[in-house]
């Protein structure tokens, strides 16, 4: 612990895998009465917010970059519209007030500095792109801060936006338990993992192999599938690869006429010739990929393809909660890199994936999996009109659907309802969003903070409370250095959230281009 010298201290750097992780299920036994006591009116409730990104997309980001990911999970400042919680919100780098300022401002009912005053930050003044959770183990001090700001360890919990080994040990040192997934269930999430998951539990998933590490391999499972159905096209992925990133295509158009040895040298060729989603060179992509492992499998292709996915929670009693369901607005040089999001997914095909959704969610809070997690899925309609569902991956976190999603939920107080596919708000009207964090453009430079903020103002862009509607901003930090910035456009249509979104977008990319200009020489 973090007490003084003494024969009855035990450090963690004392502890081993297995005694951490004994110690760690121990301490989420406290889960459940732990969510009991939540919005109870207790004056000792508080959360500690953990947005460190400790993924494999994540070790290729730069420090600014990263402490923008981490400011996604701002919106969960609206959790303080409950007038007796406190909130501790941990970054690498200290968060411009105004950022702070623009959250508070949008929580209804409630007193932006009564907020401000139930809210501690605290900054690990590292700009590296190391995960927030190494920096904070590293920091003894520091660590010794977050614990004295919680009032009650017995009613409060960590927040993460994923539950790696470092997640665990900073909760063991806080000793508070963790609304996610305990990191053992890790192999679960991974892309070998899924589609052992999926089969197991009878969810109809693209053909593939799954455990494999060389190229000798990979060519053998697709020599193996082209036999059992022709196909012209592979997707290779890492097992840890995040939306879409660690994704590769294999161009396999004519190798299915080919003769047995001509196939197989071919096929060979093809695969040291792929295509990787995050722009790498082939032989680089597959040396990532004999290290870490990973699947490849057919490509589904169909003349109407989209690429929903479905959120669900498992809950610390182990009932589950479907959340939603999100049509993927998806990019990249072959289409699979995740850029954003609609919402509600679309109700043609909505009841198709939530069903084997919640098979799968079911299983999981079986295996004793806790917290937030995706699955993903393509869907397909043939020339009759019906559609077809393949799962694709599980994300056993928080994901790029979550931030837009919670931001809706608690500005309007609404739910999803799985049996309509709709989203309405505590007013009983339609909601709907579409959301990015990827509005990039080199103009947008220009901007700063209060540069974005007036913008918003004179073009009326900012979320009406009382009409609940509008857009929410996020990644602001990333504005300046990387010309980047995320967004949530809510409306009470998919048509309105659409054409407010680029309305948004237009207006933010023309403001942007007219701050580049050059001023003009006095005298």
């Amino acid at each position: 612990m973090l007490t003084g010298p003494g024969a009855d201290v035990v450090r963690l750097s004392m502890l081993d895998e297995a005694e951490r992780e004994r110690r760690f299920r121990v301490l989420q036994e406290r889960m459940p009465t732990v969510w009991s006591s939540v919005r109870q009116g207790h004056r000792d409730e508080s959360v500690v917010v953990l947005p460190s990104t400790s993924t494999d997309q994540a070790s290729g980001r730069s420090g600014s970059l990263a402490q923008a990911f981490e400011e996604r999970l701002l919106f969960l400042l609206l959790l303080l519209r409950q007038p007796d919680l406190r909130m501790v919100y941990i970054s690498s780098l200290p968060i411009a007030p105004a950022v702070i300022e623009y959250y508070l401002a949008l929580l209804p009912g409630v007193i932006p500095s009564h907020a401000l005053a139930r809210l501690t930050q605290i900054s690990a003044d590292d700009g590296s792109a190391r995960p927030l959770s190494a920096k904070l183990l590293d920091r003894p001090r520091l660590l010794e801060r977050v614990r004295a700001a919680i009032p009650n360890r017995e009613r409060c919990h960590l927040i993460p936006y994923n539950t790696s080994a470092l997640e665990r040990d900073v909760a063991l040192l806080l000793d508070i338990p963790v609304y996610g997934a305990d990191p053992g269930f890790a192999p679960l999430g991974t892309k070998s993992g899924c589609r052992r998951l999926f089969g197991e539990e009878g969810i109809v998933h693209p053909l593939g192999r799954e455990g494999l590490h060389t190229v000798d391999e990979v060519v053998e499972a697709l020599l193996e599938l082209l036999d059992q159905r022709g196909f012209e096209e592979a997707v290779i992925k890492t097992d840890e690869g995040v939306s879409g990133i660690g994704n590769a295509l294999i161009d396999l158009r004519g190798v299915g006429t080919l003769p047995a040895e001509a196939r197989r040298r071919e096929v060979r060729r093809r695969v040291e010739g792929l295509c990787p989603e995050a722009g790498l060179a082939a032989r680089t992509y597959l040396d990532a990929f004999a290290a870490g492992g990973g699947i490849v499998e057919e490509r589904i292709v169909g003349e109407r393809l989209e690429s929903p996915s479905v959120q669900l929670r498992v809950m610390p009693d182990g009932s589950v909660e479907l959340l939603s369901t999100h049509d993927q607005l998806l990019g990249g040089p072959s289409g699979q890199s995740y850029l954003g999001c609609v919402f509600p997914a679309d109700p043609a095909y909505a009841a198709l994936i939530s069903g084997p959704a919640t098979v799968l969610a079911e299983r999981l809070a079986r295996e004793g999996v806790l917290g937030r997690f995706a699955v993903d899925f393509v869907v397909t309609q043939d020339a009759d009109g019906a559609w077809h569902s393949y799962a694709i991956e599980l994300n056993l976190r928080k994901g790029g659907t979550t931030h837009p999603f919670l931001t809706l939920q608690y500005l309007t107080g609404g739910s999803y309802d799985a049996a309509s596919g709709r989203f309405l708000s505590e007013t009983g009207v339609p909601k709907h969003l579409v959301a990015t964090d990827h509005l990039e453009g080199d103009d947008l430079r220009a901007l700063a903070v209060r540069d974005l903020f007036d913008v918003v103002a004179r073009h009326h862009l900012h979320f009406d409370l009382g009409r609940q509607t509008g857009i929410v901003f996020h990644m602001i930090s990333a504005l300046t250095e990387h010309g980047r910035l995320g967004m949530t456009a809510v409306a009470d249509s998919a048509e309105e959230a659409m054409a407010l979104y680029q309305q948004a977008s237009a207006v933010l990319l023309r403001e942007a281009a007219a701050a580049r200009e050059e001023l003009a020489v006095p005298g």
